[in-house]
């Protein structure tokens, strides 16, 4: 879906250059990213975790495209949260939306890990859309 929010500036963020490991709580299997990988598609960052967990098969749901204009991406990064990029004011401001907000949560379309750590990230119960539209 991917897009541009026209209200906030284009972010200079740089996908990891290293590989690394993304455990998202209640899959059976971690995620392992690959540098040369990214970015995986076109929703949120380069190399956000949007991308990389659309990516995965990890189901988030994104409303806006990616692009922090809504909070429907909100997960919360348990672990290894400082190799990601800090939150910016526009994704500060959508959080301030978000239910179940914690000091860990992030948007997902707006966090960008730089591979030095392993992430440990939890998509909210209530934030997983189980509706799935289909390509006409």
């Amino acid at each position: 879906m991917g897009g541009v929010n026209p209200y906030i500036g284009k972010s200079q963020v740089k996908p990891a250059q290293r590989p690394f490991r993304i455990v998202v709580r209640g899959l059976p299997q971690p995620i392992d990213v690959k540098p040369a990988d990214l970015p995986c598609g076109r929703d949120g960052l380069p190399g956000s975790l949007l991308d990389i967990l659309l990516h995965n098969g990890v189901p988030v749901d994104h409303a806006c495209g990616g692009v922090a204009a809504c909070s429907t991406c909100h997960v919360i990064v348990h672990k290894g949260l400082s190799s990601c990029n800090p939150a910016e004011e526009a994704e500060e401001d959508m959080l301030d939306t978000a239910p179940g907000l914690t000091p860990q949560s992030r948007l997902a379309c707006q966090c960008v890990p730089d591979g030095s750590s392993e992430l440990e990230v939890e998509v909210p119960s209530w934030n997983r859309n189980f509706v799935k539209e289909t390509d006409f």
